[in-house]
């Protein structure tokens, strides 16, 4: 009895020891895992990088050279909330991802939508934006032409290579041919050229298109697309960056910061004057 009795003590003692030790350990987890978060690298080095890649009007130069946008106001704004600098890194499209998860930037902020293939690779926080994409069509090439005619092995769309309109037109119209730039503005041209039936792209780009050059081109059907949250992009792994991406994208929503930015840039164009055709 007393050889029972001693072991069921210990194993007491154990137990009690091992219940002790687990929330200790689990503090010390969540400090291992905010510390290696990115926030606290920004918050160190006091400089916070964002990945943007150049297209209007989420990210664009203005006459002088300089970087303005809807993308440059969320991340000025995010940089003075995190009382940081901000450096914005421009960087192509089909590279901002790899160029992310090696380090170059801290996040990517660049209408980048949310996609199950892309979140494989890094994380998104909640969006902070919602853009859908209309049709720009050569008016004289597609006259007559209902939806179903777009999807045609006779017909040529062009989009940019790896944005989500390339993948939009590919799901959308599989039986027609798709050529790839790497600019937004190549691929409009060869509309505006002949050499592809139409391009999609997220208002207001069509629209804008479309009062330069409305003897050529058009917007064919007054709906968006696949309409999607863009979101912020961040290396996987991080709760931290998460919590604090999502809870920022949270105020700006609930206080009609975001929304008054995104009608600025989506819905005027008083800003048109400051940058290049």
């Amino acid at each position: 009895m007393k050889f029972t009795r001693r072991y069921a003590g210990l194993a007491l003692a154990s137990a009690a020891a091992l219940a002790l030790a687990m929330p200790a350990s689990a503090q010390q987890t969540t400090q291992a895992l905010t510390s290696e978060s990115v926030i606290e690298s920004i918050k160190q080095e006091g400089v916070i990088k964002i990945g943007i890649s150049l297209f209007r009007p989420w990210s664009m130069r203005d006459l002088n050279g300089e970087l303005v946008g809807f993308e440059l106001d969320v991340g000025r704004q995010l940089a003075e909330d995190m009382g940081v600098e901000v450096e914005f890194v421009p960087t192509s499209w089909d590279g901002i991802i790899p160029a992310l998860v090696s380090g170059k930037f801290d996040v990517i902020i660049s209408g980048m939508s949310i996609t199950p293939q892309r979140n494989l690779t890094v994380a998104f926080s909640d969006p902070y934006a919602f853009s859908g994409m209309t049709i720009l069509a050569n008016t004289a090439m597609t006259e007559g032409f209902t939806l179903e005619d777009y999807n045609s092995p006779d017909v040529v769309f062009s989009a940019r290579r790896g944005a989500t309109p390339a993948a939009v037109i590919a799901s959308m119209f599989p039986e027609a041919q798709l050529l790839l730039f790497d600019e937004d503005g190549a691929s409009t041209q060869e509309v505006l050229n002949g050499n592809a039936h139409a391009t999609m792209a997220s208002e207001p780009t069509p629209t804008e298109e479309v009062g330069r050059y409305g003897d050529t081109l058009s917007v064919p059907f007054n709906r968006a697309f696949m309409a999607s949250g863009e979101a912020f992009a961040f290396r996987k792994g991080d709760p931290d960056a998460e919590n604090f991406f999502n809870n920022w994208i949270g105020i700006k929503t609930r206080t009609g910061w975001l929304q008054e930015r995104n009608d600025y840039w989506f819905r005027g164009s008083e800003w048109s004057d400051m940058v290049a055709e």
